[in-house]
């Protein structure tokens, strides 16, 4: 059994279930839509007067949050006991720089980490690309952060995997395969290869079966037992699994590889009091990966660099735009 120290407080989904409502159900509980503002893609209890795509912080002070205990929590991994432990000295930073208490939410999936911000029970989080702009429309998610090398290079690459011995040497072979994607909303799990896929000649759900397998530990897995012909995962997350001696590199070969997009996007919630996000963005802006279980799990990677929405994530909304993604409750799985 692993025991979590007093000062890093693993909180289960279970643990927030009974006060977070479905998305479609909070829709309604929320206050009123905001009046008539510029709002975009956003959901209509946000406001966009500036056009930086993200929520704009509510006009009305007292609807500032500035909670003692901040909750945060990681994008949804097959283990989350193990990041809770990797993610604890940069959580006993958050807390030093804060001054307020940090708990750690070990989400299970995307949709209950969008719920958790939207329904204003999570404070600052690290989303997946391709549901960073689910958390950005529906939740009022602000990304600020990516994690990078000291010469501010980010970003990883999809790979799509087979096993050595399928018989699959290329695109075309793919055809009549039974392929593992992660989920809907993921980027280099579904929505990048539906939309870069078919310029070389392969649909998915067309020329291939598509089977979600959950996650890209399971895609991966999945592969290397030859229960999957085949699986589009993210670089970084396959990198981890062969560095903690999860498969063998030598089980599973290449058949593609991507141009790099942006990865997990750190953010906090819009309505934050500016004070307490200056604190935040401090916290994470001066933590030294160097020596730390971060800095080990997450190799190459030096520090948090500043992004903005607007402008790392215009990739992946081209991809999603192309392949006809809307931002509701109903499309986020």
């Amino acid at each position: 059994m692993i025991h979590y120290p007093l000062r890093v407080r693993k909180l289960s989904l279970a643990t927030l279930a009974t006060s977070l409502l479905p998305l479609a159900l909070l829709a309604a509980s929320q206050a009123q839509a905001q009046d008539d503002c510029e709002r975009g893609a956003l959901d209509a209890i946000y406001c966009d007067a500036n056009g930086d795509m993200v929520a704009d912080r509510p006009a009305d002070e007292s609807q500032w949050a500035n909670p003692d205990t901040l909750i945060f929590a990681y994008t949804p991994v097959e283990d989350p006991a193990i990041y809770s432990d990797i993610w604890q000295p940069f959580i006993e930073h958050l807390k030093d720089v804060t001054g307020r208490d940090v708990r750690f939410f070990a989400v299970q999936s995307n949709s209950a980490q969008v719920e958790a911000m939207r329904s204003g029970r999570l404070h600052i989080a690290g989303f997946s690309t391709g549901p960073t702009p689910f958390a950005v429309n529906l939740a009022g998610a602000v990304p600020f952060a990516l994690m990078g090398a000291d010469d501010g290079r980010f970003g990883y690459t999809l790979q799509l995997y087979t096993h050595v011995d399928s018989g699959i040497d290329e695109m075309a072979d793919l055809e009549g395969k039974r392929v593992a994607h992660t989920s809907p909303t993921s980027n280099s799990g579904n929505q990048a290869p539906r939309a870069l896929f078919p310029e070389m000649g392969i649909v998915p759900g067309e020329d291939y079966e598509v089977v979600y397998s959950g996650s890209h530990d399971q895609s991966m897995l999945g592969v290397v037992a030859q229960d999957y012909d085949a699986a589009p995962v993210a670089s970084e997350v396959v990198e981890r699994m062969a560095a903690r001696d999860l498969y063998d590199p030598a089980d599973v070969k290449i058949l593609y590889e991507s141009d790099s997009f942006p990865t997990t996007s750190y953010n906090y919630a819009h309505n934050l009091h500016p004070d307490l996000v200056d604190k935040i963005e401090e916290a994470f802006f001066s933590f030294d990966f160097a020596g730390t279980e971060l800095g080990e799990e997450f190799e190459g990677v030096e520090k948090f660099i500043p992004i903005n929405y607007q402008e790392h994530w215009k990739v992946i909304r081209t991809i999603q735009n192309a392949n006809g993604v809307e931002y509701t409750p109903d499309n986020l799985e």
